[in-house]
Formats: structure tokens, C-alpha cells, sequence
């Protein structure tokens, strides 16, 4: 057997060393078949020097959109949008302390726009993931003891290992990596665009200057089976729309925390050669097909996970801040829908109920970040983000609730006591305890 590396062994049928080279060729022309089955350029070794190619993951979000269907916007559908935007602005002035966010864009998307508006978001969004792949793998390499300089000794009788240029394995690899995540972001995004009602449903700041959105055809599906007027349900997701876009508009460092958590995993990558090499080693013993000297096994291998990285404390870190803020930022929407609904709204308790019920079985944010990241947003955490912000409202007021973002954000155990968390922030009278 030969062992897995970035070495390949010698043929079983030859006394030959394997050309490196043509392997990794063979490998991109027959994924890149695959995908073209699929009518999508899939991934391969490009050539680009973007982590994260842009143009392929537009192409496969459209690609992936458009076989959804991606009804166009008629003038009802903006007149119905506009009409729930101007109620929902207006009772939440009353709600939240953020004032409305100026619209510098199309109210209304079909689903392919709305992968085009966003696009850009999710590249800046991604794109560190992409970066802290190429870093592990050149850190991989140079850690290689073969490469461009001597070859290794060899022991008598065995077959002499052939040298690798380092620059070349790493540039291929890297163009395969960034592809890879391209083709797979572009199909979440594909996949997303048929189920968002708007640009910050997914929690996530999408749009370089937040305004509100909505997708007319994603909100009517959603309504499907609903005994509630659409009406009632456009202006439902108009708030929820509207008072995420305030939230990011009057709070840009969210956006940076948010890009940060993420830029934080992507750089606490790291590739364990050991624990690749006793992963390949199991899934070559169990007889699932994987063989290191066969091209088409590597996408396989890819697939069942044998070359995740390892993840460190650091990136823990990273994902349960990121999961936090997700979980803040779809708790504090919640409870200012709610609160700016009121009794206006008489199927309010209906449609959260059956956004909670959707989003703990399918959520658009979670199904990426599970995709990504491995990350898993609780819906027990939404919960108490949720009664948590409704807590701090009911111990001072709306602008003391807003203006917990513009502090220390609480943790994931601030959210059980809201009264102890408002406590710890109050400045006391006399500070000469302090001194």
C-alpha cells in the first residue's frame, strides 16, 4: 500500500514514479467533467491568483438560482414591497432607537438579483476560509522535507523518490482549494436564493451600505399553506428586513466583528499531516474506494473529510463569537418585530412561531455556516438572545436595549441574566472602592 502525501508512491503496475504533475491534471479534467454534467465550470486548477475566483462563484450561484426558477420583478410586486416597507418604517421608529436607513437600492429582487446585490458580501464574508487554506497548505509545503533543494536519501534497494518544485504543488494546490470553495459557496448562495425573503435574512452583512430588501416570490412561497393574509406576511418580513438593515447601518464595527470571527478560523487553519495520513490510512483499510495513486479517489477523500483540518482552541473561539453575535443579531430582530407589531399585527404570534419552527429545521444561516464552517447556530440560543433583549428593554428602555451594541457584547452566559449583565455596565457613584 502506498502511504498517503503529497508524494505519490509508485504504481502497483509500474516500476515508474508517478508524474505528479499529470496526476493533478487527470484530477481537474475529471472533476471539471463532473461539474459540466451540471452545466457549472467546477472547480479545478484555474490559474487565478484569487483566494476566492469571484467569477466562479457568481456563475454557479446563478446557475443554481436560475434552475430553482427566478420569477422577474413586475410593477405589483414593488408596489406591494413599497407599501409594507412604509408601515414597517413607521411603527419601527416606535421600536428601536436606530433611525431609518436610507434605501440606495432596488426595494424588491428576484432570486438571481439577489445574488448578484449580495455577491459581493459573500466574497468578503468567505473569503478568509479561502486565505487560511492557501497559508496552511504553503506552510505544509515548506515544512516538506523534499522539495526543491536535495532529494531525500534513499535506502538501498527501494525505488528513488522523484523531487517536487514546492512553487509549482503549491500554486496547483491553492487554484484547486480556492475553486473548491468557490463551486461550494456558489452553490449555498444558489441554494440560499431560493429561500431568503430578503438581503439580511440570513443574518449576515451582506450589502456595503445596508438598506432593506425584500424577494417577492421567496416571501409568497413562504406564506404557502399559511391561513394569513399576504399582506400581513409582506409586512411581517418588511420589519424584520427593515430593522436588521438599521441595525448594521448605525453599528458598522458589527460588520467588522462579525468579517473578524471569521478571518480569526480562517487564519487558525492548520493542516496535521499526521492526522491526514491516519485518516487516509483508515479509509483505505475500510475499503471506501480511496487510493491515493487514483485521481477521481481524491475528490472522494475531499468529500468524506479526510483533508479537514484539525480545529484549535483559538478557532472554538472564533465560531462561539460568531455563533453569539448570530444568535444577538437574530434574538434583538425578534424582540423589536414583536414590540413594533404589537396588537397591529393579529397573526403576529403565528408568523414568529412558523419563522422559529423554519429556521431550527432549515436556516438559510445556518445551513452555510454548517457547510463552511462545521458551525451550528443554536436555536436554544436565539431563544435567549431573544428574552434577553426583551429583559434589558423592560429594566430601563428601547435606546438603553439599542445601546448595548455600541459596548461589550454580552456572552452566550449574560443571556440567562439580563438584570446582572445591565448591573455590570453601570459606572458607580463612588470610585474610590476602585482605587
Amino acid at each position: 500500500m502506498t502511504p498517503f502525501g503529497f508524494t505519490p508512491g509508485n504504481s502497483e503496475d509500474s516500476n515508474e514514479p508517478v508524474d505528479f504533475a499529470a496526476m493533478m491534471q487527470q484530477m481537474q479534467q475529471q472533476i471539471q467533467e463532473q461539474f459540466s454534467k451540471l452545466g457549472i465550470n467546477g472547480p479545478g486548477f484555474t490559474g487565478s491568483t484569487e483566494p476566492l475566483p469571484k467569477n466562479m462563484v457568481r456563475d454557479t450561484a446563478k446557475k443554481f438560482a436560475t434552475a430553482q426558477g427566478s420569477s422577474p420583478i413586475g410593477a405589483n410586486d414593488v408596489s406591494d414591497i413599497e407599501q409594507a416597507f412604509s408601515i414597517a418604517e413607521l411603527w419601527l421608529n416606535e421600536a428601536t432607537f436606530f433611525p431609518q436607513s436610507p434605501n440606495t437600492g432596488n426595494v424588491a429582487l428576484a432570486r438571481t438579483d439577489w445574488v448578484d446585490s449580495t455577491l459581493a458580501g459573500w466574497q468578503t464574508t468567505v473569503e478568509p476560509l479561502a486565505l487560511g487554506l492557501s497559508s496552511a497548505i504553503g506552510d505544509l509545503l515548506k515544512q516538506a522535507s523534499f522539495g526543491e533543494g536535495e532529494a531525500p536519501e534513499t535506502p538501498v534497494g527501494e525505488q528513488p523518490q522523484m523531487q517536487i518544485p514546492v512553487g509549482m504543488i503549491s500554486g496547483l494546490l491553492n487554484s484547486f482549494i480556492g475553486s473548491l470553495i468557490a463551486t461550494q459557496l456558489g452553490q449555498a448562495i444558489g441554494g440560499l436564493a431560493g429561500k431568503v425573503t430578503g438581503a439580511h435574512d440570513v443574518g449576515l452583512p451582506l450589502l456595503d451600505n445596508a438598506y432593506p430588501t425584500l424577494v417577492p416570490q421567496n416571501i409568497k412561497e413562504w406564506a404557502t399553506d399559511l391561513d394569513i393574509p399576504m399582506d400581513e406576511v409582506r409586512i411581517f418580513h418588511a420589519l424584520r428586513e427593515a430593522a436588521i438593515a438599521r441595525l448594521f447601518a448605525h453599528n458598522p464595527w458589527l460588520v467588522s466583528y462579525i468579517r473578524t470571527a471569521i478571518t480569526d478560523y480562517g487564519k487558525g487553519i492548520n493542516i496535521d499531516m499526521d492526522a491526514i495520513q491516519d485518516q487516509a490510512q483508515r479509509a483505505f483499510e475500510s475499503g471506501n474506494g480511496f487510493d491515493p495513486s487514483n485521481p477521481e479517489s481524491f475528490t472522494i477523500a475531499l468529500n468524506e473529510g479526510i483533508f479537514t483540518p484539525q480545529e484549535s482552541p483559538a478557532q472554538r473561539a472564533a465560531l462561539t463569537k460568531l455563533e453569539t453575535v448570530l444568535a444577538l443579531i437574530d434574538g434583538w430582530s425578534e424582540e423589536v418585530v414583536a414590540l413594533a407589531a404589537g396588537d397591529r399585527l393579529p397573526n403576529i404570534a403565528a408568523l414568529q412561531e412558523t419563522l422559529r419552527r423554519r429556521r431550527a429545521t432549515s436556516a438559510p444561516a445556518q445551513q452555510l455556516f454548517s457547510s463552511m464552517l462545521g458551525l451550528q447556530v443554536s436555536p436554544r440560543l436565539a431563544r435567549e438572545a431573544t428574552a434577553f433583549w426583551k429583559q434589558v428593554r423592560e429594566i430601563k428602555d428601547v435606546e438603553a436595549r439599542d445601546r448595548v451594541w455600541s459596548g461589550i457584547l454580552p456572552t452566550a452566559d449574560d443571556l440567562l441574566n439580563a438584570e446582572s449583565y445591565m448591573k455590570s455596565l453601570e459606572i458607580p457613584d463612588d470610585l474610590s472602592g476602585l482605587l
